[in-house]
C-alpha cells in the first residue's frame, strides 16, 4: 500500500526538534535488556517536555523534544525528559544509556516491539530489522516553505562527515573494538534506500521522485527513505539523521546548535549546490568520518583535493559565529571545539575500556554518565589517522 506525499507543512524558520534513540540495559550486568514495553507501561509523564515512545526493539526506547525556538529550550526540554526518565528506570532497575551502539549485546536476543509498524519492518527486512537496535540523535530544522527545504537537504548533504564525527560515540560492537569511531552507521547502510538524497530542483521534483519510486514498488511512503538528510513534510522540517546518540545530552544540545546555525548560515549565503558532484564523494567521505572521526582525511570534488576532516570542521565553526550569536546559541557550540580538536565520545569510551579492563563497567559508566551528569574527562583524543585516507 503507497501513502501519498502530502502537502509541506510549514514550520518556523529555523525552529528545533531533536529525537534521541536511548539503550535499556540491566544494571545487574549492563547488557541491553527487554524493558521497553514494561517501562513505557508503567510511565507517569505529563508530556510536558515532549514524547516518550516505543522503537523497533524492546531494548530501546527514543525521546523527542517539543518544537522550540531556541537549543536553549531544546536543552531543557532533554534535561526534564532525562530526568522523568532516571525516577522510573531507577524503580525499574534499569540503567539509560546514549552511544550510538551497545558494546557487547548480541543482536539475535533482542525482540520486535508489538505493533503493527515494527512487525512489517520485521516481514521486511529480517534479521536487518533486530541489527537495527542501535541508537541514533535526529535533529529536526524547521522550514517555511517546501523549496527551501528541499534546497537545504541538499546542502547540508555536505556537511554529513562534520556531523558523523563530532557525534561519533560506537567504537565497539559485538564485545570488540571496531577500530572505527561510528560503527553505528554501518547498520544503517544495509538497509536498500539509505545514503544521499539525489539532486532535486525543488519541491514539485521531490513529489516526482517520490511517486516514481512508489509506482516502481521501491518505497510505499517517505519513511522508507533513510536519506542522511531527508525532508519531513508532516512537521516542516528537514531532518539530519547521522548523528550517534550522544553519551551525555549536552553534547545533543551542541549538535543541534550546530544544525540550526549552520542552517541560517546555508539559507543566509545561498552558495550554489553541486548535489551531482557532491554524489561522487558522499559515499567516500561518510566511509572516511565514520572510521577515523575528526582524523579523517576527505575528499573535496569541487576542488579535486583531499584535506583534513578536522581542519574543515574548524573553518565551519569559525564561520558560524555571527549567525550562532544571532540565534542565541553560541555557547553550544563553543563545546564543539574540543571535539573538532580531536576529542569525543569514542576516545572517551575507549579511555573508560582501558581503565576498567570491561565493557560491561564501560556500559556502567555511559548509563552514570546520561542520568547523572558524570564529568567528561578531558585530554582524550582520536589516534592521527596512519593511512592518510585510509583504504
Amino acid at each position: 500500500m503507497t501513502r501519498s506525499i502530502g502537502e509541506f507543512r510549514h514550520s518556523d524558520a529555523l525552529s528545533l526538534g531533536v529525537e534521541l534513540e536511548l539503550q535499556l540495559v540491566s544494571r545487574r550486568d549492563y547488557n541491553l535488556t527487554r524493558a521497553a514495553t514494561d517501562l513505557l507501561g508503567s510511565l507517569k509523564y505529563d508530556g510536558r517536555f515532549g514524547e516518550i515512545k516505543l522503537e523497533i526493539t524492546e531494548s530501546m526506547i527514543e525521546v523527542s523534544t517539543e518544537a522550540r525556538n531556541t537549543v536553549d529550550a531544546i536543552a531543557a526540554d532533554l534535561a526534564g525528559l532525562r530526568d522523568t526518565l532516571r525516577i522510573h528506570a531507577e524503580r525499574n532497575n534499569i540503567g539509560i544509556c546514549g552511544g550510538g551502539a551497545h558494546a557487547f549485546h548480541r543482536w539475535p536476543d533482542r525482540r520486535i516491539c508489538p505493533g503493527e509498524r515494527f512487525s512489517v519492518l520485521y516481514q521486511r527486512y529480517g534479521y536487518l530489522a533486530k541489527q537495527f537496535t542501535v541508537f541514533g540523535q535526529h535533529i529536526h530544522v524547521g522550514c517555511d516553505n517546501a523549496d527551501d527545504a528541499i534546497w537545504l537537504t541538499q546542502a547540508l548533504g555536505v556537511y554529513v562527515p562534520i556531523f558523523i564525527a563530532l557525534s561519533a560515540s560506537s567504537p565497539f560492537v559485538d564485545g570488540e573494538d571496531t577500530l572505527f569511531q561510528s560503527a553505528r552507521l554501518n547498520a544503517v547502510s544495509a538497509f536498500p534506500l539509505s545514503g544521499q538524497c539525489p539532486p532535486l530542483a525543488g519541491w514539485a521534483d521531490f513529489v516526482r521522485h517520490c511517486e516514481f519510486l512508489q509506482a516502481c514498488g521501491i518505497a510505499a511512503s517517505i519513511k522508507d527513505l533513510y536519506w542522511d538528510v531527508r525532508p519531513k513534510p508532516e512537521f516542516g522540517t528537514v531532518e539530519i539523521r547521522v548523528c550517534d546518540t550522544p553519551l551525555a545530552i549536552e553534547q545533543a544540545a551542541a549538535l543541534a546548535a550546530l544544525a540550526q546555525s549552520l542552517s541560517r548560515w546555508l539559507l543566509r549565503t545561498r552558495g550554489p549546490l553541486s548535489t551531482e558532484r557532491q554524489a561522487h564523494a558522499a559515499r567516500f567521505n561518510k566511509f572516511q568520518a565514520c572510521r577515523y572521526g575528526m582524523a579523517a582525511t576527505i575528499s573535496d570534488p569541487m576542488t579535486c583535493s583531499v584535506r583534513p576532516l578536522g581542519e574543515w570542521t574548524h573553518e565551519v565553526l569559525d564561520a558560524l559565529e555571527e549567525d550562532a550569536r544571532e540565534l542565541g546559541c553560541a555557547h553550544w557550540l563553543a563545546e564543539l571545539r574540543a571535539v573538532a580538536a580531536g576529542g569525543g565520545d569514542a576516545a572517551w569510551l575507549r579511555a573508560r575500556q582501558q581503565e576498567y579492563g570491561n565493557l560491561n563497567d564501560v556500559v556502567r559508566a555511559c548509563s552514570d554518565r546520561m542520568l547523572n551528569g558524570a564529568a567528561k574527562p578531558s585530554g582524550e583524543k582520536e589516534k592521527p589517522n596512519p593511512q592518510q585516507g585510509g583504504r
